[in-house]
């Protein structure tokens, strides 16, 4: 486990590097100038990381079962996948949602080397996931993993510090106890968060992107218009969840909120 969490690690540090390094995908000034530059340039540079030992995995019968032929197909088989942040959407929140869950921020888009290190750690890991168990713990969403294949997708939610995974298939989420996977969660929690950007509406910006990101500073200040305040919000929530009772059983929630 330990040189499995190494190794995610590094591989996630070498891409978050290589983004910080890249003006053209993250530019303090101007955000990302994709649109000013070749149009690949918003994609993040070639980085060749080290590769994961040549092992055939395969995904767990119980999870294959439970999300179905369809779904699995657009992770395994996914062209591009979008991280997002995520958390709890208070009964007054009015921003953006995904899956009925407050986004708010973009966490950039994964690299297939870090895609195969969440399948194998998450998906194809018995090891790592708890069948028939349940935690004395509330989900607590904090990142998306939007895997999209042609113009179809489906999203994997990563929960800590109760820690499970949830895959939006089939009309539902089918939720997962992850809990002896704490610290590979923990690991890519931390680090998509040191990517973070606010998100911003692909459809204001009249962009094909799912991103989000503004492109220019024109586009800035027409989002800086848009954007509201989170701090009031995210106060409230959290005193709401004070005083709210404690929900028994984590996979007894549902995730429509």
């Amino acid at each position: 486990m330990i040189k499995s969490l190494c190794l995610i690690t590094g591989l996630m540090l070498g891409v978050s590097s290589a983004v910080w390094a890249d003006d053209a995908f993250f530019s303090e000034e101007e955000g990302v100038t994709s649109f000013q530059k070749d149009k690949e340039a918003w994609r993040r540079n070639e980085v060749r990381l080290p590769q994961t030992e040549t092992k055939k995995q395969e995904i767990l019968s119980e999870i294959k079962q439970a999300i179905g032929d369809a779904a699995w197909n657009n992770i395994s088989q996914a062209e591009q996948i979008f991280c997002y942040e995520v958390t709890t959407k208070p009964q007054d929140y009015d921003g953006y949602t995904l899956n009925n869950m407050a986004l708010t921020a973009f966490c950039g888009v994964i690299k297939d080397d870090i895609k195969q290190n969440v399948l194998s750690q998450l998906f194809m890991n018995n090891k790592n996931v708890l069948f028939n168990v349940r935690e004395d713990c509330m989900v607590q969403p904090r990142i998306v993993l939007r895997f999209v294949r042609g113009v179809d997708m489906t999203d994997v939610m990563l929960s800590a510090p109760c820690y499970s995974f949830a895959v939006y298939a089939n009309g539902g989420a089918k939720v997962f106890n992850a809990r002896p996977a704490a610290q590979v969660i923990d690991a890519m929690v931390d680090t998509f968060d040191k990517n973070k950007m606010d998100f911003v509406s692909p459809a204001l910006l009249n962009q094909l992107l799912p991103i989000g990101v503004p492109q220019t500073k024109e586009q800035q200040e027409l989002v800086s218009k848009k954007e509201k305040a989170k701090g009031v919000w995210m106060d409230k929530k959290k005193n709401e969840e004070k005083n709210k009772k404690k929900n028994q059983g984590w996979n007894n929630l549902d995730l429509g909120f």
